[in-house]
């Protein structure tokens, strides 16, 4: 059997993923069940539309559950304590200035669970977080991203 993927979270980010667990299995899995008895009641299942996206919502809800369940059954926690503060890693937030214009960007590199580029959360996976790991304050980094090289300095990370 292959090795299951690790799944490299905070304590914050697990949480959340048991919240959306927990209200999937108590709340939104009896609202598609409720659902599919009220389109099943409408007749005809050939011709249901309402029956058959509510198979579908049903499938979806049911898939995602099996998501979560290996998200947070492989889940590797982030602990700040574990590396030095002054070395870019997994849990750290980093500020860097853009070169050679200056313009300052902050982000914290999580888990790809977690991931929010909107709210300044970047997987470790990325390219911007590839380039990052292992480096430290006043490092110049190239980064590789999909509108092309971009040259950066970090100038703090937390």
């Amino acid at each position: 059997m292959a090795e299951e993927k690790k799944h490299y979270m905070t304590m914050d980010g697990k949480r959340k993923l048991e919240e959306e667990l927990e209200f999937l299995k108590t709340e939104r899995r009896k609202e598609v069940v409720e659902r599919i008895k009220i389109a099943r009641s409408f007749g005809d299942l050939s011709e249901n539309s309402e029956y058959d996206s509510a198979k579908e919502e049903q499938a979806f809800v049911e898939g995602r559950i099996i998501q979560l369940e290996k998200m947070i059954r492989n889940a590797v926690m982030i602990e700040d304590e574990a590396t030095s503060a002054n070395v870019v890693s997994l849990g750290k937030t980093v500020k860097f200035i853009e070169l050679p214009n200056g313009d300052e960007e902050e982000y914290t590199i999580v888990g790809s669970a977690e991931s929010d580029p909107a709210e300044g959360k970047i997987s470790n996976d990325s390219p911007m977080a590839q380039s990052l790991l292992g480096k430290g304050v006043n490092d110049q980094v190239i980064v590789n991203t999909p509108g092309g090289e971009m040259e950066i300095k970090i100038i703090d990370i937390r």
